[in-house]
């Protein structure tokens, strides 16, 4: 009888237990998204009516039905009302560190003219009286014609301190005479490389106040610019920014002027809670003398410089600079300046030997290719890298990519090489074109020409480089401007040669989702909304697909969500 009245005791514990779970509903999944539209860049689901998400990953993707069979009593439903679900955005060329320096530095209209400059510079000091240095960037070389800017144009309104201004690619500044003083540019001051990191001078030998290259990064160290603190506070808000503009993944192209404080530096941002997104990086190589060392140097960065959300593990080479700068490497002079075609930063047995020594250990490579000649020595070292290990799993970028020969175009596909550059600098460029011929002209950003190749295309704003300022950080907005070739909501604005070069939505879209996910070497985490990847989304006000061409820009984010946590809503 004991031995029945126990059996029968515990199954009345087990039924009261049942009994109480049935009446406590199971918490569920921590999100659920309907009524929108989704679109996931899964091509075998390409378009999806609801997902859920547990944690920091995607758990479900497809009907409603499917989706609130997993919701629950923490399960927060977010009705989307017929909005647009994509995934994160991802920046694939920009530097966020290097940039938050200068974010909360005076910004010129990249698109005005001299004489707004030489006012915003004037109201910009006027307003800073304590400043003992005025810094920013924005101005375009080409505005100012052959001779480039001058210091006594900023002498006239500001004498008394020095004043420091980057352009809009960063490959230039513009200092005031207080500025050229107090670096101690006289006569007499070598030029690090002569017709490539120099100082302009006038017909006496005088500087002219407008530093090339190198000479700018250098006046910026000397004039000691930039402090911890403001890179720390300044890269918070350019990541704040990024978050508002969808963007949850960025990759950057180059902390150059930080070396061994970068760690702490993102740290800091890191342990404040303002690194919301996911940021991959590289070691820059500096210059000729750091070649035989450079792969060592990734990858001591790649084992060293890594947290919870940033690695730096790839290698960024840079070839050439600007058009605008007349430095980008060319196969013809440049128009009106004979004897000069741009110069490559190193010759190809040099770029061959570190392109070469990266693929030997798997490394990935960024390589910064901008002119016509610049593009074709990368194509070439990346080609004797395949050559001599054929096994190897690195990937390989070219970025910006302005001007490509008819000969290189194939030359991407065949290589398997990621063209990688910026939608809005493919509106007209007026500048740029008095320098150029204009075979080269109706060469530049030959987008659709290497989509229809089959190359993957990947995004970036080049910030703070994009010149639109903080605006060129929107994803969106560079939708636009790749999708129609003009200024963005201007139908009626000339197009860039050659109008067959504009791109569908999609592949724009790809640029800055999946496909920049497989630059990254990351298209197995995020990327695409697939079951098990990370919870990176964004969600707009329209469809993307469904809006006039010249309205695209007008799109709003309305949530961005990285690692399945809110990190911007409209609101």
């Amino acid at each position: 009888m004991k031995r029945k009245s126990f059996l029968v005791q515990s199954l009345l514990l087990v039924c009261s237990y049942l009994v109480a779970c049935s009446e406590s509903p199971a918490p569920g999944v921590d999100r659920v998204f309907v009524g929108g539209t989704i679109y996931t860049l899964n091509e075998s689901q390409p378009w999806v009516e609801a997902l859920a998400v547990d944690g920091d990953e995607i758990v479900y993707v497809g009907d409603v039905e499917g989706a609130l069979a997993l919701s629950g009593s923490k399960t927060v439903q977010h009705d989307l009302d017929g909005k647009m679900l994509l995934p994160g955005f991802i920046d694939t060329h920009m530097h966020p560190i290097g940039g938050g320096a200068y974010a909360k530095a005076l910004s010129l209209e990249t698109a005005g003219s001299v004489e707004e400059w030489i006012a915003d510079i004037e109201a910009y000091a006027n307003q800073n009286t304590d400043t003992p240095l005025i810094f920013g960037y924005g101005w375009l070389s080409t505005t100012f014609g052959p001779e480039g800017p001058q210091r006594q144009m900023i002498d006239s309104v500001v004498g008394d301190r020095p004043v420091l201004i980057m352009d809009e690619g960063f490959h230039g500044a513009w200092a005031n005479s207080r500025a050229l003083e107090e670096l101690n540019i006289t006569q007499d001051t070598a030029d690090p490389t002569p017709g490539f990191s120099y100082y302009k001078r006038d017909e006496n030998g005088d500087a002219t106040g407008y530093l090339l290259e190198g000479t700018a990064g250098m006046a910026m160290g000397a004039l000691n610019v930039i402090t911890e603190d403001v890179v720390v506070e300044g890269t918070a808000f350019v990541i704040d920014t990024l978050n508002a503009y969808g963007v949850t993944s960025a990759f950057d192209a180059g902390a150059f002027e930080y070396g061994d404080s970068l760690n702490r530096i993102l740290n800091r941002l890191e342990d404040a809670g303002d690194l919301t997104i996911r940021l991959q990086g590289a070691y820059a190589v500096d210059g000729p003398d750091d070649v035989s060392a450079a792969v060592q140097n990734a990858v001591r960065w790649r084992d060293t410089i890594k947290g919870n959300n940033y690695h730096y593990r790839f290698l960024k080479i840079m070839q050439d600079g600007t058009v605008e700068g007349r430095t980008a490497a060319m196969f013809e002079d440049y128009q009106g300046e004979p004897g000069n075609s741009g110069e490559s930063v190193y010759t190809e047995a040099q770029m061959s030997e570190m392109v070469v020594g990266a693929a030997a250990i798997g490394m990935d490579v960024h390589i910064h290719g901008l002119g016509e000649r610049a593009v074709h020595e990368a194509l070439n070292a990346i080609e004797v890298a395949r050559d001599a290990h054929p096994g190897s799993s690195t990937r390989y970028a070219i970025c910006h990519i302005q001007v490509i020969t008819d000969q290189d175009l194939p030359r991407f596909a065949a290589l398997d090489v990621i063209a990688q550059s910026t939608p809005l600098w493919a509106s007209y460029d007026t500048y740029g074109k008095q320098f150029v011929s204009d075979d080269q002209f109706n060469r530049f950003w030959r987008f659709n020409s290497l989509k229809e190749l089959g190359v993957r295309l990947t995004w970036g704003s080049d910030f703070p480089a994009s010149g639109a300022g903080m605006l060129g950080m929107s994803p969106i907005y560079q939708m636009e401007i790749g999708h129609t070739r003009q200024n963005s909501g201007e139908p009626d604005a000339p197009v860039q040669p050659r109008v067959l070069e504009r791109l569908d939505i999609d592949p724009l879209i790809r640029g800055y989702t999946l496909d920049a996910a497989y630059q990254l070497h990351m298209e197995d985490e995020i990327g695409s909304l697939e079951v098990g990847k990370k919870a990176d989304l964004v969600v707009l006000d329209r469809n993307l697909f469904d809006i006039d061409a010249y309205e695209i820009h007008k799109a709003s984010v309305l949530m961005t969500i990285m690692d399945g946590n809110v990190v911007y809503t409209a609101d």
